[in-house]
């Protein structure tokens, strides 16, 4: 079977139009990108001209619409332009926008598809990265939506949608295709309750909402200036903002969403277990043997850049790296490390604590080949949600996994790493630590 390729788009395309949220004009182009660049926002508006990269982990709110941001920048109803770009099979896109919400057009994905055409699409020299869910991930909110994804070849969306007291329940299902969303789906517009609409109005948001890019559902009755484009367009529209909301997870997934009254809160609370998922399987597909040719580095190249020395170097050589945010060390656990004479003598185990020291080694390796520069030292600053799961004995090979979540000026670094034994992850946790010169 051959690889499917990253596609980006053939030339920059955009429209202009108003807000919803925010009521503001807004001009938006959609421009090509390189290969592993994923999707970025970019605020034309602002000094610097700020971007925003379209990942789960910048999810800032997702109150009637996907808001994320870095720093103080925000870009607010993300899920439609994504949505499009996604299910039309763009992997690698900057949207420059000259304010801080896309255009709502007509409520719908189509205008977005409309330009994706207009630009046009190009295969890049590069494989799609793909999410294969391999068990099934359920999740249920206060507010009622209930989400499951299971293993499919295929990337399928199931919803069944249903407003205050079950009215307009709807029911829709598809393989997503380019050609079937822009048929089926992206057509499809938003809509709201006649009820939420003041409360909404209170918030500030829905400034630029009107009967041209919305349809309002007031009793039975929907009150749109054109009738309705399918007879289940709500449930259609869910899926188009599932589609959006999930493109966050910054990969495709071949698997089968089942969603009953989902919301972008539920939406985000998947595209979070997926993600967690991913990594899980990620840490457990890594190669068993040392990687032939360069991309590694052995104990003589790691002892250049760390300044650690034995007993305290926990890292035996690295493994490789994985693009810019990404690396992977390993330490053979022996019987003749000293910590074992005094850490439960006849019974010895690896203490916690040096697999945290283990992750941040590798982790201050990565962070340093991406700066170019060895003349730095890293510190610790802070460890979250560490969790130790299994015993680490001597005998043990240790792989040490460092994946890069955030970066700020080449001084501050976060990074979610992991040590893993026979295929099992035995610790992980969030390391956050600052770069000081030597």
């Amino acid at each position: 079977m051959t690889a499917e390729l990253q596609h980006t788009l053939a030339k920059s395309a955009g429209f202009s139009g108003t807000s919803l949220h925010t009521g503001e004009k807004v001009t938006l182009k959609l421009q090509p990108a390189p290969v592993d660049h994923g999707i970025k926002f970019k605020r034309k508006d602002l000094a610097d001209e700020p971007t925003i990269d379209a990942n789960i982990a910048n999810l800032k709110t997702v109150e009637r619409a996907t808001t994320i941001g870095e720093g103080a920048v925000r870009v607010h109803t993300v899920e439609h332009v994504l949505s499009a770009l996604s299910a039309m099979g763009v992997d690698n896109a900057v949207i420059e926008m000259d304010a801080n919400e896309p255009p709502i057009g007509d409520g719908s994905a189509a205008p977005y598809v409309e330009v994706i055409k207009k630009a046009g699409t190009a295969a890049q020299e590069a494989p799609r990265r793909f999410f294969d869910v391999r068990e099934p991930i359920h999740l249920e909110s206060k507010s009622g939506s209930l989400l499951v994804l299971l293993p499919d070849d295929k990337f399928r969306v199931s919803c069944t949608q249903a407003g205050p007291n079950n009215r307009f329940t709807q029911f829709f299902s598809a393989e997503i295709s380019p050609a079937l969303y822009e048929r089926e789906i992206a057509p499809a517009r938003t809509f709201v309750y006649y009820e939420e609409v003041a409360p909404l109005m209170e918030k500030n948001l829905i400034k630029g909402g009107s009967l041209e890019n919305a349809i309002v559902v007031r009793g039975d009755a929907v009150l749109s200036k054109e009738p309705l484009r399918f007879a289940d367009e709500f449930a259609r529209h869910k899926i188009l903002d599932i589609i959006g909301d999930i493109a966050l997870i910054g990969t495709r997934i071949r698997g089968h969403i089942i969603a009953v009254k989902p919301g972008h809160a539920a939406n985000a609370e998947l595209a979070r277990a997926i993600v967690k998922q991913h990594a899980k399987v990620m840490a457990l597909s890594v190669p068993r043997t040392f990687p032939p040719g360069e991309g590694g580095l052995d104990i003589n190249q790691v002892m250049e850049i760390l300044p650690h020395r034995f007993p305290f170097l926990m890292v035996d050589r690295i493994l490789g790296f994985e693009g810019e945010t990404k690396c992977t060390g390993m330490k053979a656990v022996t019987v003749n490390e000293p910590f074992f004479a005094g850490h439960f003598p006849g019974h010895p185990v690896m203490p916690g604590v040096l697999q945290i020291e283990a992750m941040a080694q590798v982790a201050s390796i990565l962070l340093m080949k991406l700066a170019k520069s060895a003349s730095r030292i890293g510190y610790f600053m802070s460890a979250d949600d560490v969790k130790f799961r299994k015993p680490v004995f001597p005998g043990d090979t240790l792989f040490i996994h460092a994946e890069l979540t955030k970066a700020r000026s080449n001084r501050l670094a976060k990074a979610h790493c992991s040590c893993v034994v026979n295929d099992a992850i035995v610790s992980e946790g969030d390391l956050m630590f600052t770069f000081l010169d030597k």
